[in-house]
């Protein structure tokens, strides 16, 4: 009777030491299954790397004086680097891949979706050679990469204002001042940079002690890589003061270019405000910063000079609306919308036409457009008057008052009159006090 007892105790001994090391083995397995999903996740991006022809060597670094930030003390040449838009993609879902992986099975966060399109729309615009790359081609991509975070990661749907997503360098700005121009207007732009635009050293010291950036806004020809483009090329190397946008230059496409201008610049700087303004006004700095630093605490904030113009039916005028029947009976006027010359909107408005400007309907008219673009969300339009000063003598009896201007133009030229002679006078009679800026707290 004991040795069969034993012979018992002998078989269920041995039965759950199989068991325990079928438990072993199983958690082992599970493991190596595990580790060798991420090691083919890495070999998987190398290969994409490798054959897609995706590893370029990093041109010389070159400083600039007036360059004032990392990305643009780091030029990346379009030579040598030749994309292909399906290689892109092929790239961009291994990483994603990787970055989901990496996560295991723990809910991403809205700020890493974030965060991760972020990455995405940047390494794009960064790696485009506009000569190589068919532009329509690179939008579907674009597109496609852009929505892989939704279908992995499941959507999540953000409501109420944006979560603030940290940039590359973890640096948060006040606001981001888009000047726009085009290839014709050298001469504006010097004598903007001889007024009220800081240069080299001091705008660096703009940028880290205020956390302004200032920027002339600018695409491209539609023939690329020609005079146009080289001239503004050889400015670039001289002040390194230019954003340039992944768009076509021309005056009927103000509206596309207002809608790249903000989905890159909230791509690129991590800010408060996002500002535009034409290159023919002048602009107080500190005054412009006091007055948007009024609405820092509040969401979805659109300020400018807002107006109500008549929506001009008859083919032939200055800013006739192809689609005025879209306003009513002839003779409407517009909803109210801030004036072209200068507005300013917060980041998460900047965030919204960032993420959905495939939807947003363009009209003849930029400001008009920028204006539709806001109707339906629950914004706040700012009517601040001192954005559309005129030029002396009423933004120099204001100053004399106090009363100091943010901008300051003529409204029958949309701007300065004759700004490049006029420029550095309106600044010498209504400019702010010249320690106004670095005095400031903004």
């Amino acid at each position: 009777m004991h040795s069969e007892a034993r012979e018992r105790e002998k078989r269920s001994g041995a039965m759950s030491m199989k068991n325990k090391g079928g438990g072993v083995e199983l958690n082992a397995r599970n493991v190596l299954q595990r580790k060798w999903a991420l090691l083919l996740c890495l070999a998987s991006f190398c290969a994409g790397m490798f054959f897609t022809n995706r590893i370029w060597s990093m041109p010389e670094y070159v400083e600039f004086p007036g360059t004032t930030s990392e990305i643009e003390r780091i030029k990346l040449k379009s030579d040598g680097c030749n994309l292909n838009p399906v290689s892109v993609s092929v790239t961009l879902l291994h990483i994603l891949y990787f970055l989901y992986m990496l996560q295991g099975k723990t809910q991403i966060t809205v700020k890493w979706k974030f965060q991760i399109q972020r990455m995405l729309s940047r390494m794009l615009s960064r790696m485009m050679s506009r000569d190589q790359v068919r532009q329509s081609t690179l939008e579907v991509n674009l597109k496609f990469a852009l929505l892989l975070p939704e279908f992995m990661l499941n959507g999540c749907a953000v409501s109420g204002k944006s979560e603030t997503i940290e940039s590359s360098t973890g640096k948060k700005y006040f606001m981001v001042i888009g000047i726009n121009t085009a290839f014709s207007s050298r001469k504006r732009r010097d004598s903007v940079r001889t007024t009220w635009m800081p240069q080299a050293n001091e705008r660096q010291k703009l940028e880290e002690e205020k956390g302004i950036i200032i920027r002339f806004v600018i695409g491209h020809s539609s023939t690329s890589g020609g005079i146009l483009d080289k001239a503004i090329e050889a400015e670039e190397r001289l002040h390194a003061d230019f954003l340039r946008l992944n768009h076509v230059e021309g005056y009927l496409e103000l509206s596309a270019k207002t809608k790249t201008y903000f989905s890159t610049a909230v791509a690129l700087w991590d800010a408060e405000f996002y500002v535009k303004v034409d290159d023919d006004v002048h602009v107080n700095l500190a005054t412009l910063g006091l007055s948007l630093s009024m609405h820092r605490m509040k969401p979805r904030v659109y300020v400018g000079c807002m107006k109500s113009g008549p929506v001009l039916a008859q083919k032939g005028v200055k800013y006739h609306e192809p689609e005025y029947w879209k306003f009513g009976e002839v003779g409407n006027k517009y909803f109210r919308h801030a004036t072209g010359q200068l507005y300013a909107i917060s980041q998460d408005l900047a965030t919204y036409i960032s993420r959905n400007q495939d939807v947003l309907h363009k009209y003849a008219n930029e400001d008009v457009s920028l204006g539709s673009w806001f109707i339906g969300l629950d914004v706040e339009h700012v009517d601040d008057r001192r954005m559309c000063c005129g030029t002396p003598p009423d933004c120099e009896w204001k100053v004399q008052a106090g009363n100091v201007c943010v901008a300051s133009f003529d409204w029958k030229c949309s701007g300065i009159c004759r700004s490049v002679e006029r420029m550095k006078e309106v600044h010498l009679r209504c400019g702010e006090d010249e320690n106004a800026l670095w005095s400031a707290t903004l």
